[in-house]
């Protein structure tokens, strides 16, 4: 965002009440039931307000303005502004798949062990929180191999150091698989960051050299999946800490409409 971009979009939006973005402001006050809401910014302001609304019926413009911009690109929104503009005013309102897990929504993915160890440190990282980097840089150093059981649409036990559940191809940094919010189900991905030394170097080329390394990662597909693990691991729905396992991860249907090309 700077101050041209900010003028454009004033001004292409002149008929919109525009708000500056604030998490802890009461949003629902201001707009009327099934008002459009269109929001420019990167992944986390936009998944912010598609989480906030995704069980009402608002339909949803996405300008996405961030690094990665792995929500629009994995809906196959344009990234130039005046065509992303365009498609926020006039695009075709369309429900998406999203991610369900103890009770919390995510956009992107479900990850547990030390993949999601990683995307919260790099959230800090990238949001230059230096109060928080220590305590996720311990989190990502005592991470340890765990025993998992799967039941429901796919079966299995095994060893892991990561279990990720995806909904987008990429993960904050990380790219994963080719899953998109526009198909039913989500994607598990088996050895995605197997070790520490292969996950934290892909996040560390994602975040510095901003380029995506693939993952060699095996992946299924599915809509529901009981998750139990020995011992009990932390559990993250994007990058939150939402608890520990035992978890359900589920694909659902929003009543959320996003706005895409017609």
């Amino acid at each position: 965002m700077n101050s041209e971009v900010e003028e454009k979009l004033r001004r292409s939006l002149a008929d919109h009440l525009v708000v500056d973005f604030n998490p802890g402001q009461d949003l629902e006050k201001l707009i009327t039931p099934q008002a459009r809401i269109v929001v420019a910014g990167g992944d986390g302001t936009v998944e912010f307000m598609v989480r906030k609304f995704a069980e009402t019926k608002h339909p949803i413009g996405i300008i996405p303005l961030g690094t990665f911009n792995n929500l629009a690109r994995a809906l196959g929104l344009p990234i130039e502004l005046d065509k992303a503009i365009e498609v926020a005013r006039d695009g075709q309102a369309r429900a998406i798949t999203l991610g369900r897990v103890k009770d919390h929504i995510f956009v992107e993915a479900c990850a547990i062990g030390l993949f999601g160890e990683t995307i919260a440190l790099g959230e800090s990282a990238k949001d230059m929180e230096f109060g928080k980097l220590a305590a996720r840089l311990k989190d990502v150093i005592a991470a340890k191999p765990f025993r998992y059981e799967l039941s429901g649409d796919v079966n299995g036990v095994g060893a892991a150091m990561s279990l990720v559940f995806s909904n987008t191809a990429s993960i904050g940094q990380l790219p994963i698989g080719d899953s998109t919010p526009m198909k039913s189900f989500l994607e598990f991905s088996v050895n995605a960051g197997s070790t520490r030394a292969d996950i934290l170097a892909r996040a560390l080329k994602s975040m510095v050299l901003q380029r995506h390394e693939e993952s060699a990662a095996q992946v299924f597909r599915f809509r529901r999946l009981e998750v139990k693990t020995r011992p009990r691991v932390r559990v993250y729905a994007d990058n939150i800490h939402v608890g520990s396992t035992p978890a359900t991860v589920s694909a659902e249907t929003s009543a959320v409409k996003v706005l895409l090309p017609t």
